[in-house]
């Protein structure tokens, strides 16, 4: 008796093959999208300012030059000098790298807190006793989160623990939890109905099994897309207390201070000392919303070309 060995393509992983179509679908769609194409530069720009942005500046970021206060633009100065005799050139690159913390930081957190609560928040919506108090509970302590300004909120939690890094992460945090909350809640939504978690059940798993490992996965779609439009939201929200004084301490190099340092010099003509900065900031903020919206369509069928 012999034995009929299968050929050797039908014994390798398919897994490289679909991750390689994949990728190439991606670059498709990218190309046909010249808007997610600039997000995308943008995105690897600041991500590369905020590694090398302090190491390829050409003047020290936080030390002023002496005798050299609100210089304008030149071959020396490429964006000019500050009232105190910083280059402002060299502080609009190295602002990334404390910006881009606070933010991704700040999202990453708000992510991880959110998509827990809307799981929580979702699959136990419908059920009875505790599970549904604990849903009840959480959409209601987003109703207060989100009744308030975002930026006075802000403000105030700041405030209360003081300006700082860490401070302004822990306020900025705090305020998109209940964002990427209902993102998750509605997606699990519809997760919840599918046949599968009814077959999960009928297997023996627990419901909080069921919650964690069969629907938050399925469910974790529309939070990962809104990821980069969360990171420019708390870029701009981190600038804006920076720009009141209850964000990062001066002179750490930060868009919004120093756009608070600028604003009065150009009422009498030193342009430069606030439009640099502010140019970068709102470039930022753009390319991360057109990833962010590009990543949606990528990740809807039905909008693929």
């Amino acid at each position: 008796m012999t034995t009929q060995l299968l050929p050797d393509t039908d014994m390798r992983p398919a897994w490289p093959t679909r991750g390689r179509g994949e990728f190439r679908s991606f670059l498709a769609f990218a190309r046909g999208r010249p808007g997610f194409l600039l997000g995308l530069v943008i995105v690897a720009i600041t991500i590369f300012l905020a590694f090398f942005g302090p190491m390829v500046a050409p003047y020290p970021p936080e030390r002023a030059i002496p005798g050299a206060g609100l210089l304008p633009p030149s071959a020396e100065h490429a964006m000019g000098t500050d009232v105190s005799g910083m280059d402002v050139f060299s502080r609009v690159i190295s602002a990334p790298r404390i910006d881009l913390t606070i933010a991704l930081s700040a999202t990453v957190i708000a992510f991880v807190g959110g998509v827990f609560l809307g799981v929580v928040s979702g699959f136990y919506a419908g059920s009875r006793g505790i599970g549904r108090v604990a849903s009840e509970a959480i959409m209601r302590g987003a109703d207060i989160v989100q009744a308030f300004p975002v930026f006075i909120f802000a403000l105030a939690l700041v405030g209360f623990r003081g300006p700082g890094t860490e401070n302004v992460i822990a306020a900025l945090a705090f305020l998109n939890i209940p964002y990427f909350l209902r993102v998750t809640r509605g997606a699990v939504f519809q997760v919840r109905e599918r046949p599968f978690v009814e077959a999960a059940r009928c297997a023996g798993n627990t419901e909080r099994g069921v919650a964690f490992a069969h629907v938050m996965p399925n469910a974790l779609g529309p939070a990962l897309a809104n990821i980069s439009p969360g990171i420019g939201f708390a870029i701009l929200l981190s600038a804006a207390l920076s720009f009141v004084g209850a964000g990062v301490p001066k002179p750490t190099p930060e868009w919004g201070s120093m756009i608070s340092i600028g604003a009065p010099n150009m009422m009498t003509g030193q342009w430069w000392t606030a439009l640099f900065p502010g140019l970068a900031l709102g470039v930022t903020v753009l390319g991360y919303a057109l990833v962010g919206d590009g990543i949606q369509d990528f990740m809807d069928p039905t909008k693929r070309r």
